[in-house]
C-alpha cells in the first residue's frame, strides 16, 4: 500500500504540469456547470420577488426545503427523462449538433478566465488561468462568436420559418455588437500595454489614483466600461437583446423545434457565456480577483504567518476566487434584474443602437483615449 502510494506522488511531482492543467481546466469547468442550475434559480426567485409573488420554495433536499434550491435539480431530473425528437423536416445532423456547437463554446471559454494569480505546489509555481495565453480577450471572443454558429445552425436546421428567421437575427446582433465590444477593450489594452488578461490585472493593483480609488480601468476609462457592459447583453442574447428569441413575434425563435436536454444545453452556452463576460468585465475593469487597496503580494505576506509559504498561497487563492466570483455575481445579477425591468428592443432599434450610436461613440473614445496615453507616454 505504501509503496503505492509512493509511486502515485512520484508520478504527480514528476507531472506536475500535466496534473495542474487538469485541475485547473477541471476547475473552470466545474463552475461552469454550476452556474446554469444556480442562476436558473436566481432568476425564477427574482422574478418572482419583483412580481410580488413567491416562486418556488417548494422543492428542497432531504426534507429541507431552503428557499426551493432543490428545484433546479428537480427541473434537471425533468429535462433528462422528457420525451425527446427530431421533428420531421429537420435536417437531424445539424439539429443535434447545434446545441452541442453553443454549450461547448460557452465551457471552453470560460477556460480563459484568470482564476487567481498563482499557487505553489511542491516547489513549482502554476498560473491559475487554465488556458495562458497573450492573446488574452482574443480568445474569449472568438469562442463568443463561434458559439453564435449554433443558434444560426438552430435557426437553419429546424426547416422552421421563424426559428430561421430568429437564427439570422443572432447572426446579425453578433456582428453589430462585437465590432462595439472589441472597440470598447481596445482602450484597455493602450492603456495597460497588454493583451494577457493577467497583466491587466496585476496593472490595475499597483498604484491608487488620486491616493484612494483602486487602480480599476472602470475609472480610467468609464466610457469603455458603459459600451462593454451593453454590448454584453447582446451578445449573450438578453433581454432587452433577445431578439434572437423574440416570443412576441417569433414563437422563442430558434428554439421553437427544441425541447428536453438539447434545449437545456442551449442555455448551459448562455449562462456559461454570460458568467465568461462578467468575469471579464470583473478582470479587466474590476480588478478581478485582486482585493481593493491590498495586492496580490500584501495578502500572501500577511498569510504566511498563520499558513506558511507554499499554504498561504492556496488560502490566497481561495481568498481571491471568492472575490472574483463576488465580483461577478454582481454582473449576473444585473442580468437578472435587467430582464424583468426593461422592456425589449424591436429589430430595427437593436440595429439603430450598435450602428448609429455604440460604434461611433466606441470609436471616438477609442481615439480620444488613444491620444492621451500617447501624450502621456512621450511627456
Amino acid at each position: 500500500m505504501e509503496g503505492s502510494v509512493g509511486v502515485v506522488a512520484q508520478f504527480l511531482e514528476s507531472n506536475i504540469g500535466v496534473v495542474a492543467a487538469i485541475g485547473k481546466i477541471a476547475l473552470a469547468l466545474a463552475i461552469a456547470l454550476q452556474v446554469a442550475p444556480i442562476m436558473v434559480w436566481v432568476e425564477r426567485r427574482q422574478a418572482a420577488f419583483i412580481q410580488r409573488r413567491i416562486g418556488p420554495n417548494r422543492v428542497g433536499i432531504f426534507g429541507f426545503r431552503v428557499f426551493g434550491l432543490g428545484q433546479p435539480l428537480a427541473d434537471t431530473i425533468k429535462l433528462l427523462f422528457k420525451e425527446d425528437f427530431v421533428p420531421k423536416q429537420a435536417n437531424k445532423f445539424f439539429y443535434i449538433l447545434a446545441p452541442i456547437i453553443t454549450a461547448v463554446m460557452g465551457l471552453l471559454a470560460i477556460q480563459g478566465i484568470p482564476l487567481g494569480k498563482e499557487i505553489i505546489v511542491a516547489g513549482h509555481t502554476i498560473n491559475m488561468q487554465p488556458v495562458s495565453l497573450n492573446a488574452g480577450f482574443l480568445y474569449l471572443f472568438a469562442m463568443s462568436a463561434l458559439g453564435v454558429y449554433g443558434v444560426a445552425l438552430a435557426g437553419w436546421a429546424s426547416n422552421n420559418k421563424y426559428a430561421l428567421l430568429g437564427g439570422l437575427r443572432a447572426s446579425a446582433q453578433m456582428i453589430s455588437y462585437e465590432i462595439a465590444m472589441g472597440l470598447a477593450l481596445l482602450p484597455m489594452v493602450f492603456i495597460y500595454g497588454s493583451l494577457d488578461l493577467q497583466a491587466m490585472i496585476a496593472a490595475q493593483s499597483d498604484t491608487l489614483l488620486f491616493g484612494f480609488l483602486p487602480n480599476w480601468g472602470i475609472f480610467l476609462s468609464p466610457v469603455s466600461f458603459v459600451i462593454f457592459v451593453i454590448t454584453m447583453f447582446a451578445e449573450t442574447n438578453r433581454l432587452p437583446f433577445d431578439l434572437a428569441e423574440g416570443e412576441a413575434e417569433l414563437v422563442a425563435g430558434f428554439l421553437v423545434e427544441y425541447g428536453s436536454m438539447r434545449w437545456s444545453l442551449f442555455f448551459l452556452g448562455e449562462y456559461a457565456m454570460m458568467f465568461t463576460l462578467s468575469a471579464l468585465t470583473a478582470c479587466v475593469f474590476l480588478g478581478g480577483y485582486e482585493i481593493p487597496w491590498l495586492p496580490h503580494a500584501e495578502l500572501v505576506s500577511l498569510l504566511v504567518p498563520t499558513f506558511g509559504a507554499e499554504p498561504a498561497t492556496w488560502v490566497a487563492a481561495l481568498i481571491g476566487l471568492g472575490v472574483l466570483i463576488t465580483k461577478v455575481a454582481i454582473f449576473m445579477f444585473l442580468f437578472v434584474q435587467a430582464r424583468f425591468t426593461l422592456p425589449r428592443f424591436r429589430y430595427d432599434q437593436l440595429m439603430r443602437v450598435g450602428w448609429v450610436y455604440m460604434l461611433p461613440v466606441a470609436l471616438v473614445n477609442l481615439v480620444i483615449l488613444a491620444l492621451i496615453v500617447g501624450i502621456l507616454r512621450l511627456a
